[in-house]
Parts: C-alpha cells; structure tokens; sequence
C-alpha cells in the first residue's frame, strides 16, 4: 500500500488538468520524452536511464502526496521553444523531476542520482 498517488498523463493540458484537480496537495511531477506505443520505450535516452532510479525513490514520497508522470510530447515538439512546457513551466530540458509550485527540480542527468531524487521527495 504506498501512501501517496499515481497519475499518468501526456500532453500539457492533461499536466495541467491534473495539476489542477489536486491542486491541495504537494505535488511531484516527472517530465519525460513520449514513449513509442510499439515499444515502450522513450525517444530520450536520458529519460530511459533515470526512470527506474526515479521509480525506486517513490517510496520516499510524503503521505498524500501526488506524483504525476507526464511524457511530454514528440522530440520534434519538445525542441520546439515555445512549447507549453518550455513557455510556462520554464522547463530546459527531459528528464526532469520538480516539485511543483517550488523551484526546486533535477533536470537531466541529476535525475540518475537516487540520493538527490530522494531528498526532492524528502525535504521541505
């Protein structure tokens, strides 16, 4: 029984619909490259290597809490500047896990490092 609840979602209304239906809870959020429906897998390879460390850390998650997992979109719609994600979440780049409504957020290959995913998940 984990304590705190899942919600998988793609694009940045369904994000944002999410965000706002839980919007009296603390929020995590994972922002990751679509994956191919074939194969499961991410165009992002990045992506690829921090979502098992990611998932690992989950159990670090405050009570009650959300983490959405939101794939973002297409490489060619993700390296578009003025995506939604980029515009109004101010995101640089996949992986990228944040607390939502702070600033604080692992971009890139500080998503491999299960000591720091889990002080995101941790402190206040």
């Amino acid at each position: 029984m984990r304590g705190y609840e899942e919600v998988a979602v793609s694009g940045y209304e369904e994000f944002s619909a999410a965000v706002q239906e839980r919007r009296d809870r603390q929020i995590f959020a994972y922002f990751s490259g679509t994956k191919d429906p074939q194969t499961g897998t991410s165009w992002c390879p990045d992506c690829v290597t921090a979502e098992p460390i990611v998932r690992a850390e989950l159990k670090h998650l405050p009570e009650g809490s959300v983490f959405i997992y939101c794939q973002v979109g297409e490489r060619a719609y993700w390296k578009d500047p003025n995506n939604e994600f980029r515009k109004n979440l101010h995101l640089t780049g996949v992986p990228t896990l944040l607390k939502y409504g702070t600033p604080q957020k692992l971009v890139e290959q500080e998503c491999f490092k299960p000591d720091l995913v889990r002080m995101l998940f941790t402190e206040d």
